[in-house]
């Protein structure tokens, strides 16, 4: 293990250079004032002294940096180490799945720090694409997966990750306009609310799905989900089966119901934006890879009449024959 020293509330400590705790503080000031362009320069400033900086709640830890820098590396999903089992040690985990446009994603992150208050965040993007990962800049944790690695695997490779206590899956079309996570602290201290976000669906056959505009909802849209860290570890990770994004936030919120959970539309504010994905799909795929998610969504879940807010009544169910879900849902 290499050595380290911390630092917590503006204390110095004696064991790193002088210099360098210097510049670790000048740049623990400027994220204060959220100042992230000077931050990111006295990282580069620390990083050239030999020494790296590692943001903690209250406070930095000073890590002195391995002769030869290990090298990004892409990696198969399956070898992501988990911190899952850690304890952990940042209030929120915000996370994207990078397929291309990165500045979506960046525009999200800038909304997110503009707003976090005192709280230590945590930005994780498992980025299947073949941008450098210190092109994201200062604190965001990349994970580099190898080309190829579907949005499931993607998505669980990020989770893996994962030091919050609260946990914000995002998509990069979604930017937050102000205090996101306030309302989600207040969603969450419900402890029957298992997944919340500020885009709900319900369905009352298990085939058709509506937009919610509030209240307790079947399911949470996967543009925003949220939910607490002990319940992301009781409903354990997506199913990678899921190569398209499409309805894997559907299964996924079942999933949280049939822990006898919530799931509640909450009031964010928040802008969607165009979703990439969507339409830069061809329609003709997009169409099957869609009905394919959809129909082993029902495999799991086609007779749960129980998990549903408001279902038909029994002598209205469909049984064995079904039809293509709505086609409008991004």
């Amino acid at each position: 293990m290499l050595p380290s020293w911390t630092s917590s509330g503006g204390t110095n400590v004696p064991e790193a250079p002088e210099d360098v705790v210097r510049l670790a503080e000048e740049r623990a000031a400027a994220r204060a004032s959220k100042d992230f362009a000077a931050a990111d320069t006295l990282r580069d400033r620390i990083a050239d002294a030999g020494w790296t900086v590692v943001d903690e709640p209250g406070g930095y830890r000073l890590e002195r940096q391995r002769e030869e820098a290990e090298p990004y590396v892409r990696r198969r999903a399956s070898d992501v180490a988990s911190v899952l089992e850690d304890q952990p040690d940042m209030d929120v985990s915000v996370q994207w799945v990078c397929e291309g446009w990165p500045e979506d994603i960046e525009r999200a992150i800038a909304g997110f720090r503009a707003n976090e208050g005192s709280r230590s965040v945590q930005y994780v993007i498992a980025d299947v694409t073949d941008r450098e990962p210190s092109a994201w800049g200062d604190d965001v944790e990349v994970v580099w997966l190898e080309e190829g690695t579907g949005w499931g695997a993607a998505r669980n490779a990020g989770l893996k990750r994962t030091r919050g206590n609260t946990v914000l899956m995002m998509d990069g079309s979604v930017e937050p306009t102000g205090d996101v996570f306030g309302p989600i602290d207040s969603a969450l201290t419900d402890t029957e609310v298992g997944v919340c976000g500020p885009f709900g669906i319900v369905t009352h056959d298990l085939r058709q799905f509506d937009e919610a505009r509030g209240g307790d909802v079947d399911a949470i849209e996967g543009y925003l989900m949220a939910l607490r860290r002990e319940t992301l570890i009781a409903a354990g990770l997506f199913d990678e089966k899921f190569r398209w994004y499409r309805t894997a936030d559907i299964e996924y919120s079942f999933r949280v119901r049939d822990l006898h959970r919530r799931a509640t539309v909450v009031d964010l504010p928040v802008t969607k934006h165009e979703h990439r994905m969507w339409f830069h799909t061809k329609p003709d795929d997009r169409a099957r890879w869609s009905k394919k998610n959809f129909y082993r969504f029902l495999d799991r879940f086609r007779d749960r009449w129980d998990l549903l807010v408001d279902p038909l009544p029994e002598d209205e169910r469909p049984h064995h024959h079904d039809h293509d879900h709505d086609e409008e849902r991004r």
